[in-house]
Protein backbone atom coordinates (compact mmCIF):
# COMPACT_ATOMS: atom_id res chain seq x y z
CA UNK A 1 0.00 0.00 0.00
CA UNK A 2 2.86 2.34 0.87
CA UNK A 3 4.46 1.68 -2.56
CA UNK A 4 1.21 2.54 -4.44
CA UNK A 5 0.87 5.83 -2.54
CA UNK A 6 4.47 6.69 -3.27
CA UNK A 7 4.00 6.18 -7.02
CA UNK A 8 0.78 8.18 -6.97
CA UNK A 9 2.49 11.12 -5.26
CA UNK A 10 5.41 10.94 -7.67
CA UNK A 11 3.06 11.15 -10.62
CA UNK A 12 1.36 14.21 -9.14
CA UNK A 13 4.69 15.93 -8.54
CA UNK A 14 5.65 15.43 -12.18
CA UNK A 15 2.38 16.80 -13.60
CA UNK A 16 3.17 20.52 -13.22
CA UNK A 17 6.55 20.01 -14.87
CA UNK A 18 4.94 18.22 -17.82
CA UNK A 19 2.32 20.94 -18.16
CA UNK A 20 4.97 23.64 -18.29
CA UNK A 21 7.04 21.89 -20.92
CA UNK A 22 4.09 21.10 -23.21
CA UNK A 23 3.93 23.66 -26.03
CA UNK A 24 0.53 25.38 -26.16
CA UNK A 25 -1.29 25.57 -29.51
CA UNK A 26 0.01 28.54 -31.47
CA UNK A 27 -2.49 31.09 -32.75
CA UNK A 28 -1.02 34.37 -33.92
CA UNK A 29 -4.41 35.81 -34.80
CA UNK A 30 -5.81 35.25 -31.30
CA UNK A 31 -2.75 36.89 -29.75
CA UNK A 32 -3.62 40.20 -31.45
CA UNK A 33 -7.32 40.48 -30.70
CA UNK A 34 -7.01 42.29 -27.35
CA UNK A 35 -5.47 45.31 -29.08
CA UNK A 36 -8.00 45.67 -31.91
CA UNK A 37 -11.35 47.45 -31.89
CA UNK A 38 -13.33 48.55 -34.96
CA UNK A 39 -13.61 52.26 -35.73
CA UNK A 40 -17.25 51.99 -36.67
CA UNK A 41 -20.08 49.47 -36.26
CA UNK A 42 -23.02 49.50 -38.67
CA UNK A 43 -26.20 47.40 -38.70
CA UNK A 44 -26.62 46.09 -42.24
CA UNK A 45 -29.59 43.79 -41.76
CA UNK A 46 -32.41 42.99 -39.35
CA UNK A 47 -33.95 39.53 -39.11
CA UNK A 48 -36.92 39.46 -36.72
CA UNK A 49 -35.44 40.96 -33.54
CA UNK A 50 -31.82 40.25 -34.56
CA UNK A 51 -29.47 42.96 -35.83
CA UNK A 52 -26.44 41.92 -37.87
CA UNK A 53 -23.39 44.15 -37.92
CA UNK A 54 -20.48 45.23 -40.06
CA UNK A 55 -17.35 46.01 -38.05
CA UNK A 56 -15.31 48.65 -39.91
CA UNK A 57 -11.60 49.45 -39.68
CA UNK A 58 -10.86 52.77 -41.37
CA UNK A 59 -7.53 53.85 -42.86
CA UNK A 60 -5.72 56.97 -41.76
CA UNK A 61 -7.21 60.07 -43.35
CA UNK A 62 -10.44 58.30 -44.29
CA UNK A 63 -13.39 60.47 -45.31
CA UNK A 64 -16.90 59.45 -46.27
CA UNK A 65 -16.34 61.05 -49.66
CA UNK A 66 -13.38 58.77 -50.47
CA UNK A 67 -13.49 55.98 -53.06
CA UNK A 68 -11.25 53.43 -51.39
CA UNK A 69 -11.01 49.70 -52.08
CA UNK A 70 -12.77 47.50 -49.53
CA UNK A 71 -11.53 44.30 -47.88
CA UNK A 72 -14.71 42.48 -46.79
CA UNK A 73 -14.03 39.58 -44.43
CA UNK A 74 -16.07 36.60 -43.24
CA UNK A 75 -15.05 34.48 -40.26
CA UNK A 76 -15.05 30.70 -40.09
CA UNK A 77 -16.07 28.26 -37.39
CA UNK A 78 -17.99 25.63 -39.34
CA UNK A 79 -20.79 28.19 -39.91
CA UNK A 80 -21.66 27.52 -36.26
CA UNK A 81 -19.02 29.26 -34.15
CA UNK A 82 -16.58 32.15 -33.70
CA UNK A 83 -17.47 35.79 -34.40
CA UNK A 84 -16.31 38.75 -36.50
CA UNK A 85 -13.36 39.50 -34.20
CA UNK A 86 -11.57 36.48 -35.64
CA UNK A 87 -10.88 38.48 -38.80
CA UNK A 88 -9.99 41.79 -37.13
CA UNK A 89 -6.22 41.54 -37.80
CA UNK A 90 -6.79 41.17 -41.55
CA UNK A 91 -9.26 44.07 -41.62
CA UNK A 92 -7.03 46.30 -39.48
CA UNK A 93 -3.85 45.53 -41.43
CA UNK A 94 -5.37 46.08 -44.86
CA UNK A 95 -6.74 49.39 -43.60
CA UNK A 96 -3.47 50.54 -42.01
CA UNK A 97 -1.00 49.22 -44.58
CA UNK A 98 -2.93 49.61 -47.81
CA UNK A 99 -5.53 52.31 -47.26
CA UNK A 100 -8.48 49.96 -47.69
CA UNK A 101 -11.70 50.01 -45.69
CA UNK A 102 -11.53 46.75 -43.74
CA UNK A 103 -14.86 45.17 -42.80
CA UNK A 104 -15.54 42.08 -40.70
CA UNK A 105 -19.04 40.66 -41.10
CA UNK A 106 -21.43 39.25 -38.54
CA UNK A 107 -23.89 36.64 -39.77
CA UNK A 108 -26.42 34.24 -38.29
CA UNK A 109 -24.69 31.11 -37.05
CA UNK A 110 -25.87 27.67 -38.03
CA UNK A 111 -28.08 26.07 -35.41
CA UNK A 112 -30.51 23.24 -36.18
CA UNK A 113 -34.08 24.49 -35.97
CA UNK A 114 -32.96 28.13 -35.88
CA UNK A 115 -30.62 28.94 -38.77
CA UNK A 116 -29.36 26.92 -41.73
CA UNK A 117 -26.24 27.25 -43.84
CA UNK A 118 -28.55 28.76 -46.46
CA UNK A 119 -29.28 31.56 -43.95
CA UNK A 120 -25.55 32.14 -43.50
CA UNK A 121 -25.22 32.48 -47.28
CA UNK A 122 -28.16 34.88 -47.46
CA UNK A 123 -26.61 37.10 -44.79
CA UNK A 124 -23.20 37.47 -46.39
CA UNK A 125 -24.75 38.17 -49.78
CA UNK A 126 -26.86 40.84 -48.08
CA UNK A 127 -23.72 42.29 -46.48
CA UNK A 128 -21.99 42.87 -49.82
CA UNK A 129 -25.15 44.41 -51.27
CA UNK A 130 -25.32 46.77 -48.32
CA UNK A 131 -21.71 47.90 -48.77
CA UNK A 132 -22.09 48.40 -52.49
CA UNK A 133 -25.36 50.35 -52.16
CA UNK A 134 -23.90 52.51 -49.33
CA UNK A 135 -20.44 52.90 -50.85
CA UNK A 136 -20.85 56.67 -51.26
CA UNK A 137 -21.24 57.16 -47.50
CA UNK A 138 -18.67 54.54 -46.49
CA UNK A 139 -15.87 56.05 -48.58
CA UNK A 140 -15.69 52.89 -50.70
CA UNK A 141 -15.25 52.34 -54.41
CA UNK A 142 -18.18 50.02 -55.31
CA UNK A 143 -16.09 48.51 -58.10
CA UNK A 144 -13.23 47.49 -55.79
CA UNK A 145 -14.84 45.21 -53.23
CA UNK A 146 -12.64 42.26 -52.29
CA UNK A 147 -14.35 39.47 -50.35
CA UNK A 148 -12.29 37.09 -48.25
CA UNK A 149 -12.86 34.47 -45.58
CA UNK A 150 -11.33 31.52 -43.79
CA UNK A 151 -12.65 27.95 -43.69
CA UNK A 152 -16.47 28.17 -43.60
CA UNK A 153 -15.96 31.91 -44.05
CA UNK A 154 -14.10 31.07 -47.26
CA UNK A 155 -17.16 29.13 -48.38
CA UNK A 156 -19.36 32.13 -47.61
CA UNK A 157 -16.96 34.44 -49.43
CA UNK A 158 -17.24 32.22 -52.52
CA UNK A 159 -21.01 32.19 -52.02
CA UNK A 160 -21.19 35.92 -52.72
CA UNK A 161 -20.04 35.17 -56.28
CA UNK A 162 -21.59 31.77 -56.92
CA UNK A 163 -25.02 31.10 -55.48
CA UNK A 164 -27.25 33.46 -57.43
CA UNK A 165 -30.47 31.70 -56.39
CA UNK A 166 -29.87 32.05 -52.64
CA UNK A 167 -31.00 35.51 -51.54
CA UNK A 168 -32.91 37.16 -48.71
CA UNK A 169 -36.44 38.04 -49.80
CA UNK A 170 -35.92 41.62 -48.61
CA UNK A 171 -32.73 42.15 -50.67
CA UNK A 172 -32.71 44.45 -53.66
CA UNK A 173 -31.47 42.03 -56.31
CA UNK A 174 -30.72 44.94 -58.63
CA UNK A 175 -27.66 45.52 -56.43
CA UNK A 176 -24.99 42.97 -57.25
CA UNK A 177 -23.27 41.07 -54.46
CA UNK A 178 -20.61 39.75 -56.84
CA UNK A 179 -17.20 40.75 -55.47
CA UNK A 180 -14.52 42.22 -57.71
CA UNK A 181 -12.00 39.72 -56.33
CA UNK A 182 -11.96 36.75 -53.97
CA UNK A 183 -9.23 35.74 -51.52
CA UNK A 184 -10.06 32.37 -49.98
CA UNK A 185 -8.22 31.02 -46.93
CA UNK A 186 -8.32 27.21 -46.58
CA UNK A 187 -11.99 27.36 -47.65
CA UNK A 188 -14.83 24.87 -47.46
CA UNK A 189 -15.03 24.45 -51.23
CA UNK A 190 -16.54 20.95 -51.58
CA UNK A 191 -19.60 20.09 -49.47
CA UNK A 192 -19.84 16.47 -50.60
CA UNK A 193 -19.11 13.69 -48.14
CA UNK A 194 -15.49 13.84 -49.29
CA UNK A 195 -15.31 17.50 -48.31
CA UNK A 196 -16.84 19.33 -45.37
CA UNK A 197 -20.33 20.28 -44.20
CA UNK A 198 -22.41 17.62 -45.90
CA UNK A 199 -24.36 16.69 -42.78
CA UNK A 200 -24.98 20.31 -41.77
CA UNK A 201 -26.36 21.28 -45.17
CA UNK A 202 -28.30 18.08 -45.76
CA UNK A 203 -29.91 16.81 -48.93
CA UNK A 204 -29.51 20.13 -50.74
CA UNK A 205 -25.73 20.15 -50.29
CA UNK A 206 -25.04 20.36 -54.03
CA UNK A 207 -26.72 23.79 -54.12
CA UNK A 208 -24.03 25.11 -51.76
CA UNK A 209 -20.95 23.30 -53.05
CA UNK A 210 -18.67 25.89 -54.71
CA UNK A 211 -16.70 23.35 -56.74
CA UNK A 212 -19.97 22.37 -58.49
CA UNK A 213 -20.92 25.94 -59.40
CA UNK A 214 -17.85 27.13 -61.27
CA UNK A 215 -18.65 28.90 -64.51
CA UNK A 216 -17.12 31.56 -66.71
CA UNK A 217 -17.20 35.18 -65.62
CA UNK A 218 -16.33 34.63 -61.95
CA UNK A 219 -14.11 37.12 -60.07
CA UNK A 220 -10.32 36.68 -60.04
CA UNK A 221 -9.57 34.35 -57.13
CA UNK A 222 -6.55 33.65 -54.95
CA UNK A 223 -6.82 30.57 -52.75
CA UNK A 224 -4.48 29.60 -49.89
CA UNK A 225 -4.59 25.96 -48.83
CA UNK A 226 -2.38 23.40 -47.11
CA UNK A 227 -1.82 19.88 -48.39
CA UNK A 228 -2.10 18.51 -44.85
CA UNK A 229 -5.60 19.92 -44.27
CA UNK A 230 -7.88 17.11 -43.10
CA UNK A 231 -10.82 19.39 -42.21
CA UNK A 232 -11.38 21.00 -45.61
CA UNK A 233 -9.35 18.61 -47.76
CA UNK A 234 -6.81 20.05 -50.17
CA UNK A 235 -8.28 17.99 -53.03
CA UNK A 236 -11.32 20.29 -53.06
CA UNK A 237 -9.20 23.43 -53.42
CA UNK A 238 -7.22 21.83 -56.24
CA UNK A 239 -10.41 20.76 -58.06
CA UNK A 240 -11.90 24.24 -57.67
CA UNK A 241 -8.74 25.90 -59.01
CA UNK A 242 -8.62 23.60 -62.02
CA UNK A 243 -12.32 24.14 -62.74
CA UNK A 244 -11.82 27.92 -62.55
CA UNK A 245 -8.99 27.78 -65.07
CA UNK A 246 -10.96 25.48 -67.37
CA UNK A 247 -13.83 27.98 -67.32
CA UNK A 248 -11.49 30.77 -68.37
CA UNK A 249 -11.38 32.52 -65.00
CA UNK A 250 -8.28 33.86 -63.32
CA UNK A 251 -7.36 31.60 -60.42
CA UNK A 252 -4.22 31.27 -58.33
CA UNK A 253 -3.64 28.50 -55.80
CA UNK A 254 -0.98 29.11 -53.15
CA UNK A 255 -0.01 25.71 -51.76
CA UNK A 256 1.53 25.20 -48.34
CA UNK A 257 3.15 21.76 -48.29
CA UNK A 258 1.94 19.89 -45.23
CA UNK A 259 -0.07 22.86 -43.99
CA UNK A 260 -2.90 21.87 -41.66
CA UNK A 261 -6.26 23.58 -41.37
CA UNK A 262 -5.82 27.21 -40.35
CA UNK A 263 -2.03 27.09 -40.79
CA UNK A 264 -1.66 30.70 -41.92
CA UNK A 265 -3.41 32.04 -38.82
CA UNK A 266 -1.14 30.20 -36.40
CA UNK A 267 2.25 31.78 -37.03
CA UNK A 268 3.17 35.39 -37.70
CA UNK A 269 5.52 34.52 -40.56
CA UNK A 270 2.80 32.57 -42.38
CA UNK A 271 0.28 35.34 -41.79
CA UNK A 272 2.71 37.95 -43.14
CA UNK A 273 3.40 35.80 -46.18
CA UNK A 274 -0.35 35.63 -46.82
CA UNK A 275 -0.70 39.38 -46.43
CA UNK A 276 2.13 40.08 -48.89
CA UNK A 277 0.86 37.65 -51.52
CA UNK A 278 -2.69 38.99 -51.14
CA UNK A 279 -1.52 42.58 -51.60
CA UNK A 280 0.55 41.58 -54.65
CA UNK A 281 -2.51 39.85 -56.12
CA UNK A 282 -4.64 42.96 -55.58
CA UNK A 283 -1.97 45.16 -57.15
CA UNK A 284 -2.01 42.93 -60.22
CA UNK A 285 -5.75 43.68 -60.51
CA UNK A 286 -5.20 47.42 -60.00
CA UNK A 287 -7.29 47.17 -56.84
CA UNK A 288 -4.26 48.56 -55.02
CA UNK A 289 -1.94 51.05 -56.71
CA UNK A 290 1.49 49.66 -57.62
CA UNK A 291 3.36 52.14 -55.44
CA UNK A 292 1.71 51.03 -52.20
CA UNK A 293 4.28 49.44 -49.85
Amino acid sequence: MHRISHLFLAAISLAPSLALTAEPPRDYIASRLATLEPDKVIVYKKIADRELELRLFLPEGWAATDRRPCFHLIHGGGWAGMDPSRMYPFAADFAKRHGMVGISVQYRLYKPGTATVFDCVKDVRSSVRYVRSHAAELGIDPEKIVVSGGSAGGHLAAATALFDEVNEDSDDLAVSCRPDALILLFPVIDTSKEGYGNEKIGERWQELSPVRHVRSGLPPTLTFHGTGDTVTPFAGAKAFHEAMLAAGNRSELDINEGGVHGYLMREESLYEDTMKKSADFLRSLNTLPPDKP
